[in-house]
């Protein structure tokens, strides 16, 4: 077992009394001692402050960088403009899930932004695609800090400590400037289906950010417990749970990020238009559980007719929703809404209706 790593605001996390708990090879704070429900309402009603500085980072430089990241992800670059962002994956030849990252495009370079948990597999993937590729790759990821700041009040507290206007950043762009002091691209992307900012910073500085945003009266710090059920309700899938490598974006809802037609010879391409031919024969569904006070958790078998076609990828009562949801993959016969099926919850089974996702309207900026 390798020791986990720390992020930069490791001793405050431990100070504020938050529950550590190990996750991507990182200790990180799952909650604090307000608690998740809490946490979670901040996000939902003010405005929360998430250390992701765990996440990867990866900078393409060099004269081939579009062309390049364009052959390693499976959305189109060439659609972006610099101080824009987009949500990619990296695939497996068959068209699966790698990893799914979000892709920044600056003046002079591209960004990948991938999970932690995936960082060191998706980095010797990126730099095997290299070939002859004019490109310098380099891996940022323990050089970068990372706050997502979160909520409806997330505009409002950001705003007064930015050089920049905050205000007028769209969804999915980002801007270089300086909040509370620290140079730092702002983005505005989130995970959590709130309006909000991401603020990456050297990570040196990202405690002096940290304490210019939490505290009485501003910011509430939240764990990954929060995020977690925060993602869930807004309907966006986590990566070893709802996507893996036996996935594909387009059983996952997720075509809308493959264009086969963007004249690069991406990882998977054959393999995705061979499946967008042929149809998909399962999807990620949303699901409600139909029996008070029982709960589907992550593993949990799914059945139909008394056959397995999955597991709970999944599942939890969230705060907002205030019942027990989750994601499946089901036969595209049973994936629309009001289809029923069973779960087996320790020994009995439950029984489960489709839901349309998201389970809480988004409410990003647009």
């Amino acid at each position: 077992m390798e020791t986990p790593k720390r992020t930069p605001l490791h001793k405050i996390h431990v100070a504020l009394g938050a529950k550590m708990v190990p996750f991507g090879g990182y200790e990180m704070p799952v909650s604090y001692p307000s608690g998740i429900a809490a946490e979670h309402r901040a996000v939902r009603e003010r405005v929360g402050v998430f250390d992701v500085s765990h996440m990867g980072e990866f900078e393409v430089t060099g004269p081939d960088r579009n062309a390049f990241v364009q052959r390693a992800t499976c959305n189109d670059v060439g659609a972006l403009k610099p101080g824009q962002a987009q949500y990619s994956a990296l695939l497996t030849d068959r068209g699966t899930f790698l990893d799914d990252c979000l892709v920044y495009r600056f003046e002079d370079r591209l960004m990948l932004v991938v999970n932690a948990a995936n960082t060191a597999q998706d980095w010797d993937h990126v730099v095997a695609q290299k070939r002859g590729a004019n490109v310098r790759l380099r891996d940022i990821s323990d050089e970068t800090g990372l706050l997502a700041v979160q909520g409806p009040a997330a505009e409002a507290l950001v705003a007064p400590l930015a050089s920049v206007g905050v205000a007028v950043i769209p969804y999915y762009h980002f801007v270089q400037g300086k909040v509370a002091g620290v140079q730092c691209f702002i983005s505005r992307t989130g995970y959590t289906g709130e309006d909000g900012f991401e603020l990456y910073a050297r990570a040196a500085d990202t405690e002096a950010l940290w304490h210019a945003l939490v505290g009485a009266g501003r910011a509430e710090p939240c764990g990954l417990g929060a995020r977690d059920t925060l993602r869930l309700e807004a309907g966006y899938p986590l990566y070893g749970s709802d996507i893996d490598a036996e996935v594909t974006p387009y059983e996952a809802g997720l075509g809308w990020i493959v264009k086969l037609e963007k004249g690069a010879d991406f990882t998977g391409l054959a393999a995705l238009k061979r499946q967008k031919l042929e149809g998909v024969k399962r999807r990620l569904v949303g699901f409600k559980l139909l029996e008070p006070k029982i709960v589907a958790r992550h593993g949990y078998g799914v059945y139909l007719d008394g056959t397995q076609v999955d597991i709970v990828r999944s599942g939890t009562v969230t705060p907002t929703v205030n019942c027990a949801i989750g994601m499946t993959y089901l036969p595209v016969a049973h994936a629309k809404p009001g289809g029923r099926f069973a779960i087996d919850v320790r020994g009995k089974r439950a029984a489960a209706e489709v839901v349309a996702m998201p389970f809480v309207a988004r409410r990003t900026k647009r």
